[in-house]
């Protein structure tokens, strides 16, 4: 009974032997077909060909300029007529600033005539009268001078009083005229009154 269990041990060891050598022959096998094929590397020609690239410029050329005339076109004389039909010739004066211009130097033709405005300047709103939407007026008096320039500058009347006196006097002063000439000789004209008409608009 003993000799039957070693010799049934002895056969089912051999067995399992058997079984487990050709288990690592199967695995021995395998490892070197995975081997053999990760050595395998393929390389892909990624060589670019060669572009001959050409590269084209484009140059506008501009419009040749015309010559501009050196000689301006000659000033025109005009006739200017007032309501008691005296009629008197000016030459114009070019004026950059007219809060600057100084007619001093301008050409009058002499010609026996009234005096006439050249350059009016608008009077600067004050900024009391404007934020408090204030309205009026002023009348002013002064001197034109035998060269068109206003001297002796003076508020006469004023609705409000002191309001807009300082604004219209320095815009005035500004004001430039072409001065009366009499017998060929340019004279003084005192006693010239302006007013000025200070109003705010809808949207001020």
């Amino acid at each position: 009974m003993i000799a039957i269990r070693w010799m049934s041990s002895l056969l089912l060891a051999a067995l399992l032997t058997l079984l487990l050598f050709f288990i690592m022959q199967s695995l021995i096998a395998s490892g070197a077909l995975i081997e053999q094929q990760s050595s395998i590397v393929k390389v892909v020609d990624a060589t670019m060909p060669e572009i001959a690239m050409e590269v084209i410029v484009q140059v506008i050329k501009p419009e040749p300029i015309e010559p501009l005339d050196a000689t301006p076109p000659p000033i025109q004389e005009r006739v200017f007529r007032d309501s008691s039909g005296i009629s008197t010739p000016v030459t114009h004066v070019q004026v950059t600033d007219p809060t600057l211009a100084e007619i001093d130097n301008a050409t009058f033709l002499i010609s026996d005539g009234e005096m006439m405005p050249l350059v009016n300047v608008l009077p600067t709103y004050p900024n009391r009268a404007l934020q408090n939407r204030i309205e009026g007026w002023a009348q002013v008096r002064f001197t034109v001078t035998e060269t068109g320039n206003v001297r002796d500058v003076e508020v006469v009347d004023a609705v409000p009083e002191r309001v807009f006196d300082r604004s219209s006097i320095q815009a005035a002063e500004k004001f430039r005229y072409q001065p009366r000439v009499v017998d060929g000789v340019a004279v003084e004209v005192p006693n010239v009154q302006y007013v000025f008409r200070y109003e705010l608009d809808d949207e001020q």
